[in-house]
């Protein structure tokens, strides 16, 4: 009896559990974006005006998506950062789609990538190194697949796990595609179906299946590399991504940028594989709520439209898919660059007509 005690009292404690990644967070992705209306808020008290030299072609003006600096007569530099907390609980993974989220906004401008800076805000009593060492991998990989370094970056002993990147490009300060440049009688293309909030809803209610946790995976990882070439079309006259405002705060920014009207026909909206009976049972952010509350009176909904189309327009889209702005003419031309691209979920979705600027949604 004494031997027993003995031993059992002399026995290595057992190690701690890895915590998830999701338990550390209070959000994750793209839904941890401040609300629209408080950003707002927040952007009106931020003191004096800003310097504004003229080679800045792109600022704060129209909540675009990244800043552009003409360089020279061929070049401009598009500088932006992006960065949030953790939508899936697999280290690798949660790298990945953090940088090719961060990326998307250099392509959205019509850019390419150039170089990354990374940024790295950890929880370091918490979680083993080595756990931290593959979020830092999965986001290499990526700006390994789009032919750039992580060439430095910052990190930080945080009470809540971030990763994200300053992200760095080029462009010709001619083919920067802004989100306000649409133009009346556009048609409107989104590049990626929505549904990724959700998505990560269900997930960290444990509730997300296997097959749509690999679609979550595949959207969010898939770099929006048509964006510089559809910048070279001569019918495409803005692009933006959708991201943590869902399709309807997006929109309504491409409207208020250009003061145009623009109307989505929801019934031509992709969604991801059951995200529509995913959203009917529940499994709705605390964001998609927060955005619809800064700009829902903005949008008008039509009647007939499903009960979880609200929800589902607000629905923050973590590495989302490009809204292209597009003469009716150049559509087929848009959709055959994502085609090439690997998007065979891009769909024409509506179209930007004269009239104050607004979002209307048809059933």
């Amino acid at each position: 009896m004494n031997a027993t005690v003995s031993a059992a009292s002399t026995a290595a404690p057992a190690a701690p559990a890895t915590p998830r990644l999701t338990s550390l967070s209070h959000g994750g992705g793209c839904g941890c974006k401040i609300a629209p209306g408080v950003l707002s808020q927040i952007l009106a008290q931020s003191g004096a005006a800003a310097v504004v030299p003229p080679e800045l072609l792109v600022g704060l003006e129209t909540a675009d998506d990244a800043a552009v600096y003409r360089l020279n007569d061929s070049q401009a530099l598009v500088a932006t950062t992006d960065f949030f907390m953790p939508i899936v609980d697999d280290p690798y993974e949660f790298g990945r789609i953090a940088a090719t989220n961060a990326l998307s906004d250099v392509y959205a401008m019509g850019g390419k990538p150039i170089m990354a800076l990374a940024l790295v805000a950890m929880p370091v009593g918490q979680l083993p190194l080595e756990v931290i060492g593959a979020i830092l991998r999965g986001g290499q990989d990526v700006c390994r697949a789009a032919g750039i370094p992580v060439a430095g970056g910052h990190t930080i002993d945080s009470v809540e796990p971030i990763y994200g990147l300053v992200a760095l490009g080029l462009v010709h300060p001619d083919r920067v595609r802004r989100n306000a440049g649409a133009q009346a009688g556009d048609v409107l293309i989104l590049g990626k179906p929505l549904g990724v909030g959700v998505y990560s809803a269900a997930l960290k209610k444990e509730q997300l299946g296997d097959a749509h946790y690999r679609e979550m995976i595949a959207s969010t990882t898939r770099l929006n590399t048509p964006g510089p070439l559809l910048a070279e079309l001569a019918g495409v006259h803005a692009i933006t991504d959708v991201t943590g405002f869902g399709l309807a705060g997006h929109a309504l920014e491409m409207a208020r940028g250009a003061g145009v009207s623009v109307h989505i026909d929801w019934a031509r909206v992709p969604l991801l594989p059951g995200v529509a009976a995913l959203a009917q049972q529940g499994f709705v952010t605390g964001a998609s709520g927060r955005n619809w509350a800064g700009y829902g009176a903005d949008v008008q909904l039509a009647d007939g439209l499903p009960a979880t189309a609200q929800a589902l327009l607000s629905d923050p889209q973590t590495s989302g898919g490009l809204l292209v702005a597009c003469a009716p003419e150049a559509a087929d031309e848009v959709l055959a660059v994502f085609a090439r691209e690997g998007f065979e979920h891009a769909a024409v979705v509506g179209r930007a007509q004269a009239g104050a600027a607004g979002l209307h949604v048809q059933a």
